[in-house]
């Protein structure tokens, strides 16, 4: 027995370290000329269901003289055990260090996910800072939907990529491949890869700030240097690359299961979600395409289910002649599709039916507010009315689980509007309740249950809410407890997020360049694995933002005039700021706009798509 199996006897899940699963990929290292590790910043089980991850594993994988591995954040368990024997992070196929590769490529999916990525360079005995780092280190990128506010990692980050990641991460690893032929430095290589569209270089650039801490300017260090950064789509997504085979872990995953990309963007206009810009404008998958793609998968990787991914599934155009397409030779082989993004305004009897073809779970919604007044101010567009409806189909159906998602500190929110939240989950449990008296519903020995799931709102930016104030923790907490009293039923179960982790993550997704240093000095006095409730240490963070001299309430609880430099105002998403200024100005007066396909709300996305736009295109 070798040192590594002995580490592995002593850890609670030694499957998420040992590698060798099915759909891994091994190559000659001597027949290889670039080295690409993708990095996960947090354990196994999380990052194996990141989809993002596989599509890029499979890409550049495809190419024979690059070679892409895995890496995640070992749990404090393996830490430690590596940490005795000196063994330093490794990726799983090689079992080499990370410090031996051309490029670790880091994805950036929560804001608290930050110091474990300065974690896992310190395991790789990789210093922490861009400017710490010589020739011999690998280049360090990252990209992601974190990665369009990339300031609070400028100091750690030699460059980020901005938008899709398909079509420029190639481009990017093919450029670093004829740099490192050429045997030029990686400064050569960082002022030619500038000249890529998405690529975003920090060092190339200064901020300079106002006595009252805002910004003042950014100042361009390098004449190439582009002004702004625009984010990079891929146009064509039935000709975009998609695996035709996944890996297959040795351990349960959050996600385990085939996951079908449906399609990308949101029609709707949801002025919390920063997803729904960030992924625009609207590109659809073809049923020919999709339909191949899942047979592909399920044979390669013996999966029993198919998870129809998008931001909202249901809104796909032709989702019925999809789901049929796709039962024709799902249930002869028992496998089930699961829709995980319903909309509460278009769920249908024949929806329904085909969830329930193979297997029946549970379903989950999101109305977002409890009241109607709060559901127009963020643009939910869905009304009492269509959830009740809704219930009913699947009280009818025979559904007796049903979850719901909500939001407290959204803007203009007041104490009825979080009772609301009470009254309409206790309004689900008496429609079920009189349909079983008139007979609507069959009797079930199954008792309905209604779970609600509240979370705190956190401005995000390229929202119409970037500007808003949040909620400090107290105020959280106190319609925390206004909720927890209001709910009276015993078939209601409620649950909520940590309050201190949505504070936190508030400071660091509208922060500036100065947060780098909050991040260092926090992680060094022993933050990591900070999104989750056990690991938490708020107030190493509290100390940290103290001695760095920055106050946790600039940067969370303030809102922000409208004619703020932003620290992401140099990114350009396609959506314009006028649009979101437009959106936040009419959510003050409770007013709506209708969804894509309804009426074009002139957001801007499409200039991306060369004018084009499934949303509006498909009315």
């Amino acid at each position: 027995m070798n040192r590594f199996e002995r580490m592995l006897l002593n850890v609670q899940k030694p499957a998420r370290y040992t590698g060798g699963e099915v759909g891994s990929v091994v190559k000659n290292k001597d027949k290889i000329d670039v080295r690409f590790a993708f990095c996960f910043p947090d354990v196994y089980e999380v990052g194996m269901s990141h989809l993002g991850m596989k599509i890029l594993y499979g890409l550049l994988n495809n190419e024979e003289n690059i070679w892409c591995e895995r890496a995640f954040c070992p749990y404090p368990d393996m830490e430690e055990e590596m940490k005795k024997l000196s063994i330093p992070l490794f990726a799983l196929e090689s079992r080499d260090s990370l410090s031996e590769f051309d490029i670790l490529g880091f994805t950036l999916q929560t804001e608290l996910s930050y110091t474990n990525i300065l974690h896992m360079l310190a395991l790789s005995n990789i210093p922490l800072e861009s400017s710490e780092r010589n020739e011999n280190h690998p280049l360090i990128i990252a990209g992601g939907p974190c990665a369009y506010n990339p300031e609070p990692l400028h100091s750690f980050i030699d460059l980020f990529v901005i938008g899709e990641g398909e079509e420029v991460t190639r481009e990017l690893v093919k450029l670093y491949e004829k740099c490192k032929k050429n045997g030029l430095s990686k400064l050569e290589f960082l002022k030619q890869a500038v000249k890529i569209e998405g690529i975003y270089v920090p060092q190339f650039y200064d901020v300079k700030y106002n006595e009252d801490g805002t910004i003042k300017e950014r100042v361009k260090l390098f004449e190439d240097a582009p002004d702004v950064i625009k984010k990079r789509i891929v146009s064509d997504l039935d000709g975009a690359y998609y695996p035709d085979s996944f890996v297959v872990p040795f351990c349960d995953i959050v996600h385990d299961r085939v996951m079908l990309e449906v399609f990308r963007g949101c029609i709707r206009g949801c002025r919390f979600c920063q997803a729904g810009n960030l992924y625009r404008p609207i590109r659809e998958k073809s049923i020919e395409v999709l339909n191949e793609q899942a047979k592909k998968l399920i044979k390669s990787t013996g999966y029993e289910e198919i998870s129809l991914t998008s931001l909202s599934t249901s809104d796909y155009t032709e989702l019925k002649p999809l789901t049929d397409t796709l039962l024709d030779w799902c249930e002869s082989g028992k496998v089930s599709l699961s829709l995980p993004s319903l909309r509460v305004d278009n769920f249908s009897t024949e929806i329904m039916e085909r969830l329930q073809k193979v297997r029946k779970g549970g379903l989950t919604f999101a109305p977002e507010a409890g009241t109607q007044r709060m559901r127009d101010i963020i643009n939910k567009n869905v009304s009492e009315e269509q959830l009740m409806r809704t219930c009913k189909i699947a009280f009818a159906g025979g559904w007796h689980t049903i979850k719901l998602y909500f939001m407290i500190g959204l803007p203009h929110e007041t104490v009825d509007d979080v009772k609301g939240i009470a009254k309409l989950a206790e309004q689900i449990i008496h429609t079920y309740n009189y349909g079983i008296k008139n007979g609507e519903f069959k009797k079930s020995m199954k008792r309905i249950k209604v779970t609600v799931s509240v979370s705190s709102f956190v401005p995000k930016p390229f929202t119409a809410f970037q500007w808003e104030a949040q909620d400090d923790i107290e105020t959280i907490k106190e319609k925390q407890q206004v909720l927890r009293e209001e709910i009276k039923s015993k078939k209601i179960s409620l649950s909520w997020h940590e309050s201190k982790i949505s504070f936190l993550e508030g400071i660091f997704a509208r922060g500036d360049r100065r947060l780098s240093r909050v991040i260092k000095r926090a992680y060094l006095n022993g933050a990591k694995f900070d999104n989750w409730d056990e690991h938490l240490k708020f107030d190493v963070w509290m100390e940290a933002l103290d001695e760095s001299g920055l106050s946790a309430e600039f940067y969370a609880n303030r809102k922000r005039h409208f004619e703020e430099v932003l620290p992401w105002d140099f990114i350009d998403i396609g959506v314009t700021k006028n649009y979101l200024l437009n959106e936040a100005k009419k959510s003050e007066i409770a007013a709506t706009t209708p969804d894509c396909r309804t009426r074009c709300s002139g957001c801007g996305a499409n200039i991306l798509n060369k004018g084009k736009c499934d949303a509006k295109d498909k009315n």
